[in-house]
Formats: structure tokens, sequence, C-alpha cells
């Protein structure tokens, strides 16, 4: 109901919503109304009442809060419910919860903060609470689990799609999993799935966005950067969540769809930061990898699969993201 109150308001603008039109709207009492009003109130909306007039929303705050998230996502999104928390361990473990108590696929779980968040092969994804973005989106395809990689490479073609159309950032994507601008990473995923005989029983994508951070710790400098600290401006965090749910929903169902990853190669390579340069391939922990373990060659892009071509002495081969790691030769990108 919250939801539904939020965009009915948003959608009138500087106009108002008498109480009587939202109760007939929607099917309920006006005491209804009032007490979803009042929960809102409460956590920091502000509304306008005028009498004859009825409400009007003035002041949003900045938070991931499940029903303000939902308010902003269209009727026929994929995406439809959201579970959010202020601090939680991790949204990928939420996720993984809300599957297992029957929550439909497109679910998305948010949070303000994660005090266990991880990044790809259990690194930590450090959290700050109320200035980044911490989502990920329950799936439950019906495909082969070889198929499950190709949903990373979605997620980062969506979210690289509304960073460059609502927030002006150019970001490329380094493969597989890391959105980046300036050699600096702005964003990582993490798919997780469970599967028994081939038979997939949920795939969680998580997605960690540095939205509003204006500083990282001095050992990260040089590595992160955020949305604020390359544009100066603070993000509507709750209405680029919605956007990258909303967007990757779409993709998702045109990849189910067609059971292809096709359509999406041309923007992907296109967008991928080390096509044609010399990269390092990792064949263990990189902080300790052996020479044995590391290849030098030459990224010529991605195929059907999503996994990356490198050329490694004349020859093309096909470099699986479970498998390894890629670097640039000279720093991380």
């Amino acid at each position: 109901m919250k939801a539904k109150i939020l965009k009915a308001l948003r959608e009138v603008g500087d106009g108002y919503l008498s109480g009587a039109v939202l109760c007939e709207k929607f099917g309920v009492s006006r005491q209804a109304i009032w007490k979803n009003i009042a929960t809102l109130k409460e956590i920091g909306y502000e509304f306008e009442s005028v009498s004859n007039k009825g409400y009007k929303l003035i002041f949003v705050p900045d938070t991931l809060y499940g029903p303000e998230i939902e308010s902003r996502l269209p009727e026929a999104s994929f995406c439809k419910k959201v579970i959010s928390f202020d601090t939680t361990d991790s949204t990928n473990l939420q996720a993984k919860k809300a599957a297992e108590l029957g929550e439909p696929e497109g679910t998305i779980v948010v949070a303000d903060e994660q005090t266990a968040g991880r990044g790809r092969r259990g690194r930590d994804w450090d959290s700050v609470h109320g200035t980044g973005i911490y989502m990920s989106i329950l799936l439950r395809p019906q495909t082969d689990p070889d198929k499950v990689s190709c949903l990373t490479l979605l997620a980062a073609l969506a979210v690289s799609d509304v960073l460059r159309e609502d927030c002006g950032v150019q970001v490329q994507i380094k493969w597989p999993n890391d959105i980046v601008i300036g050699g600096k990473k702005l964003c990582g995923i993490l798919t997780e799935m469970s599967s028994e005989e081939g038979y997939i029983n949920r795939v969680v994508v998580g997605i960690g966005i540095n939205a509003n951070m204006e500083s990282f710790p001095e050992e990260l400098q040089s590595k992160a950067t955020s949305v604020f600290l390359e544009t100066g401006q603070k993000i509507d965090r709750a209405g680029l969540t919605a956007a990258v749910a909303e967007r990757f929903g779409g993709y998702y169902l045109t990849y189910m769809k067609n059971r292809s990853f096709r359509e999406f190669l041309e923007p992907y390579n296109d967008r991928l930061v080390n096509r044609d340069k010399e990269v390092k391939i990792y064949y263990g922990m990189i902080e300790s990898a052996k020479p044995e373990e590391i290849e030098t060659g030459i990224a010529r892009g991605i195929d059907e699969n999503g996994a990356l071509l490198v050329e490694v002495d004349g020859q093309v081969r096909e470099v699986v993201s479970g498998e390894v790691s890629v670097r640039g030769v000279m720093d991380y990108v």
C-alpha cells in the first residue's frame, strides 16, 4: 500500500490527492491511508496536507526503502517486490533466504549497509551506510547451469547503460563482473547459483554500486571511485536501483526467450575496457599466483557463451570466468 500511495502522489507532481480519491483508487478505508502516511512520516517522508485538497509529497529521504523503490517500477516490471534492510549481513545471503521461503522470481533485496558483503572469490566488499547501492535480484531461470555466467554479463551491461544514460558517467566493463571508469572500480557484481543434476534451484545476482561515497580509505583511492566523485553530484539511490532492476529485468527476459547472448555481444564488446589490449590471465589467486599460473595475451572480446577470447602466442582461447582472473599488464584494468 505504501508503494501505491507514493506512486500515486508522485504521478500528480505538484498537485494534491485527497484521502477520498486514494481510498477509492485502492479500495481501502481513510484510516488505512492515514496509517500508511503516518508510517512514512516516521521514516522521514514529508507531506503537505491541505483541507479540501488532500496530500502532496514534498520530501523523500535518501534511503533504499522497499516501497520507495517499488513505487519507481513500472506496473509491468519484471521486478515487483522489494525486501529492504537498513543494515544486513549481505543482500545475496538475504536473497537466498528469500528463495528458500518461496519468494517469486524478480524479488529484489536491498540494504543501506552490508556488514558481510562479499565480492568474487570471497573477497570482502566494503560498505558505508547510506552511500552505496547494495542490491540482489532473485532469479529462477529455466535453463542449463552453463548459461548462468551470461547473467553476470547482462547485469554489467544493464548497470553500465543506466550509469551512462541517467548519471552521465561514461563507464566501461571489465570482464566479467566489474564496472570501471578511469581505471577505477565503480561497481562489482557477484552471481551465485544453487543447482543439482543439471537443474537450477535459484540464482542470485548481487550488485554493489559506489554511488554517493565522498572518499575512500587511502589503500583504495587508486582503485575505487564513486558516481559522486566522478560527477560532483549526489544521485537518487532509490531511483537508480529501480532503473537498474528494470533494465536488467528486460535483458533477462529477452535472454531467456532467445536462449542466446548474441544480440548483446556488440554493446558489451563496445564497452569492454580490455578489448584489443594486453592482459594477464591468472590461473589461481592473484595474490599468490606462481609464474607458471600466469599467461599474457591480447583480449579480443567475448563470445556468445560469455567467455573472454584471449589471443596467446597466436592462438585464440576461451577464458571462462569461473576459472581465472584477468588483469591489465600494468594494473587492475
